[in-house]
């Protein structure tokens, strides 16, 4: 008799399983096809994509070089280099960047580095695609060639 009842009772829980099973099927679908619909995918704007460098039309930035930014990174993931240059307007040499590289491989997309920036130089794109066949290329140069220094204008105060 404990026989019979264990196999109806493993029938029925198998026949609430199959239920559950054929809800699924007939549910709308819900998942994004990603690659097919590559164009409708609209991230939200506060999203941490991948790190920028805005230069202007005459392919200048706000970057100084001082390096805050590649202090604060908790895993290394900026690299400042540096270089000196000769000032015309002083006479004195001064700071200038030479390569601001950028690791995507290893950042935590934690924005301590666009926080901590005095000079607003950096920030985030929605750009989220960052699937290379080689690690090397996860290493970007966020300065353009030939890129220079906004010369700030002195304000005169009347």
């Amino acid at each position: 008799m404990k026989y019979i009842r264990d196999f109806f009772l493993g029938i029925w829980r198998l026949l609430q399983g199959m239920y559950i099973t054929m809800l699924n099927f007939i549910r709308p679908k819900v998942t994004e096809q990603y690659p097919e619909n590559r164009g409708k995918v609209f991230p939200f704007e506060r999203m941490r994509g991948e790190l920028v460098m805005p230069h202007n039309e005459a392919n200048q930035h706000k970057c100084t070089a001082c390096g805050i930014c590649e202090l604060n990174c908790p895993n290394g993931t900026i690299r400042v280099v540096s270089k000196k240059e000769m000032d015309e307007a002083s006479g004195k040499e001064k700071k200038v960047l030479d390569k601001y590289l950028y690791d995507v491989g290893s950042c935590t997309f934690c924005s301590i580095c666009t926080i901590s920036c005095p000079q607003n130089a950096i920030g985030w794109s929605n750009n989220f695609e960052h699937a290379m066949f080689t690690k090397a290329k996860l290493v970007q140069q966020l300065n353009k060639e030939g890129s220079s220094l906004v010369k700030k204008e002195k304000v005169v105060s009347e």
